[in-house]
């Protein structure tokens, strides 16, 4: 899984970048916001590790510009700082996980674990409604009743 971690503190994005790594992993790290998106565009993550307090863009407002463009997509919020208004405008947003600054790697392995099931139950419910909607189909088709 390719992940994609956008975090202002240098010491925490690293330490993210090798547990993920360590796990089997791919992560890609962005520093700011505006970084983030420039890294989006050329690649789309699989997940993505989000702070939610960042000078320039905020996380909330990257958060929003990933919902525009992947309202799906699994985003787990790692945040020391955010307030409680913060925190709830994120889970709003859809993010998987809120995880608190400093945190465990015991943590960080659970929340990989919750962002990779996400992202494969929702591609099996993609696939899950195309058989549906392909079954329905041939049997307008054949004038039959479609099965399950």
């Amino acid at each position: 899984m390719h992940i994609l971690i956008v975090d202002d503190e240098v010491p925490v994005a690293t330490m993210l970048a090798e547990a993920i790594a360590q796990q089997g992993h791919e992560a890609t790290v962005a520093y700011r916001g505006a970084e983030a998106l420039a890294l989006w565009g050329l690649r789309r993550p699989d997940a993505v590790l989000l702070d939610l307090r960042m000078p320039g863009m905020s996380g909330l407002d990257l958060l929003r510009a990933i919902r525009a463009a992947d309202p799906d997509l699994p985003v787990a919020v790692i945040t020391g700082h955010a307030s409680l208004e913060e925190r709830e405008a994120a889970q709003r947003l859809g993010v998987e996980d809120v995880i608190e600054k400093p945190f465990g790697l015991n943590h960080l392995g659970d929340a990989l674990a919750d962002l990779a099931f996400q992202k494969s139950g929702k591609r099996a419910e993609v696939c899950r409604q195309a058989l549906a909607t392909s079954r329905s189909r041939k049997a307008a088709a054949d004038g039959t009743t479609a099965r399950r």
